[in-house]
């Protein structure tokens, strides 16, 4: 026999403790257990004790939509990735927790799958919940719709790449600098054939990177013809048929520069079917990627610090630290480990 749903008993649900439940066990005014909870001065050492005994008995915990409305704050900021399961971006996320776990504040994140449509449904939804402060690596060029956010005193701190179309604080690497670098590197290796494969190129960090590839191309005195480059979508596929075209016909590109970590990844399961050595020099740093044989050759940024200067950024800002929108520039690190000073096969 089926029994009805509303003949089923339930356990009820017990109602969670409140202050005033905390301050009849501990014998004080409601007063007095506020001024504990919320760290404030004027209760001696016994009577804190006592407060502290029944919220640990009673399993108290501070209810702060109250705080929220008293004080228009939330203790919270939120933290839009491009791809929460990219290495990359494990680091940053992590120093960003920690700073805003120093300040008292809860982070929240959220990944915009690259899609810039998502990435501002996730920033407003953030906004909404009445964050205190923003992070964004953004995904699309066009941040305008944050700047009601930013006048109604949400701060926001670009972090990877700048904002677009919108004069906010940004903390980036020097994705110029490091491409410039690692493609003089495989020159000074006795490279002239050197082809290089990124990302879209709308995307201000691949934009740099083609750009710092060109430059060390030009320093050399070094063409650059139009096969030899490849930007666009990062996706297996595409990044393994564009280094197939790259390393055929009869003059063949000797090197690669690679865009990022994505990129690298594919290439480097390509180059590891051919008996023909070709050498390799990627931006981002990657998992493992001295453990390899030869080593990867990497430019690497420092996506910990980038995180924890954007945090710094941000919360400066939160504690009233005003003028002109601010742009920091870190740099980056050529780690050699083998891949990028093979020499030309020809």
């Amino acid at each position: 026999m089926l029994v009805p749903v509303t003949d089923i008993a339930r356990p009820r649900r017990s109602a969670r403790p409140t202050m005033k439940d905390v301050a009849a066990r501990a014998g004080v005014g409601l007063k007095t257990v506020s001024r504990v909870v919320n760290g404030e001065p004027g209760v001696t050492a016994d009577t804190e004790r006592r407060v502290r005994d029944a919220i640990t008995a009673l399993g108290f915990r501070r209810n702060d939509s109250a705080r929220v409305l008293r004080k228009g704050t939330t203790a919270s900021v939120g933290l839009v990735l491009e791809d929460l399961a990219d290495p990359f971006y494990a680091p940053l996320n992590r120093a960003v927790e920690e700073v805003a776990r120093a300040h008292g504040a809860l982070l929240v994140n959220g990944s915009s799958a690259e899609d810039p449509d998502r990435e501002r449904e996730l920033a407003l939804a953030l906004c909404a919940r009445r964050v205190d402060g923003l992070i964004v690596v953004p995904t699309g060029d066009d941040h305008r719709y944050l700047a009601p956010e930013m006048a109604a005193g949400i701060a926001t701190v670009f972090v990877d790449r700048p904002a677009g179309r919108l004069d906010a604080d940004a903390v980036l690497s020097d994705s110029f600098g490091g491409a410039r670098d690692g493609v003089a590197h495989l020159v000074a290796h006795g490279h002239r054939r050197i082809g290089y494969i990124g990302d879209r190129p709308h995307i201000h960090t691949a934009a740099e990177r083609e750009r710092g590839y060109r430059a060390a191309m030009a320093a050399a005195g070094l063409p650059v013809p139009a096969a030899w480059v490849s930007a666009g979508p990062t996706d297996p596929d595409r990044v393994r048929a564009e280094t197939e075209r790259l390393l055929a016909g009869p003059e063949p590109v000797t090197a690669l520069f690679t865009g990022n970590n994505r990129v690298t990844v594919t290439v480097l399961r390509l180059l590891a079917a051919r008996p023909r050595p070709v050498a390799l020099v990627g931006f981002d740093d990657l998992e493992l990627a001295d453990l390899l044989s030869p080593g990867v050759t990497v430019v690497a940024q420092d996506a910990a610090r980038l995180g924890r200067t954007a945090a710094e950024l941000l919360f400066g800002r939160l504690a009233g630290a005003d003028g002109p929108a601010r742009r920091v520039e870190l740099p980056t690190r050529l780690i050699v480990r083998g891949s990028g000073e093979r020499p030309p096969a020809d």
